[in-house]
């Protein structure tokens, strides 16, 4: 059985899929402080497709040996950050920051070379209940480089 329905904004060309160790736990972090709401799931998988208001997408499900391509123990997903853009970092921040959960990195904000540019964003870093390492970040400024 399936509940809900597709994301509003469509299905993005690419959206990430996680195994978790456990559903409940990754939808409360998910759909609590990280501020993203269920589309739709799959309740006897324990799959759950989500979508943020600004508009990141992911999918979820609980291991079940399935798409393992190798040995999987915490934290997971090592190597990888998942970017998260978002209109109020402020607002990003200060939800979790109330609901208790620690960050990786403080927020801070960032210069960097975007190509033939550099830009700018504040972000912190965050881990989920399985260890996904998630960057939310706000885009502020962009500038030329002068070479």
């Amino acid at each position: 059985m399936i509940t809900g329905s597709p994301p509003q904004s469509g299905f993005a060309a690419m959206a990430i899929e996680l195994i978790v160790s456990n559903y409940d736990k990754s939808l409360a972090f998910w759909t609590g402080p990280m501020g993203f709401t269920v589309c739709y799931t799959r309740p006897a998988m324990k799959f759950a497709y989500l979508e943020h208001p600004d508009g990141a997408q992911m999918m979820f499900y609980e291991r079940d040996g399935d798409w393992e391509t190798g040995l999987l123990e915490a934290p997971f997903g090592r190597g990888v950050v998942l970017q998260i853009g978002v209109s109020n970092i402020d607002a990003a921040y200060a939800a979790l920051v109330a609901a208790g959960i620690p960050l990786y990195v403080e927020l801070r904000e960032r210069w960097r070379h975007w190509g033939d540019r550099e830009g700018c964003q504040r972000e912190f870093l965050v881990q989920d209940p399985d260890g996904y390492l998630a960057m939310v970040n706000q885009k502020l400024a962009v500038r030329e480089i002068n070479r």
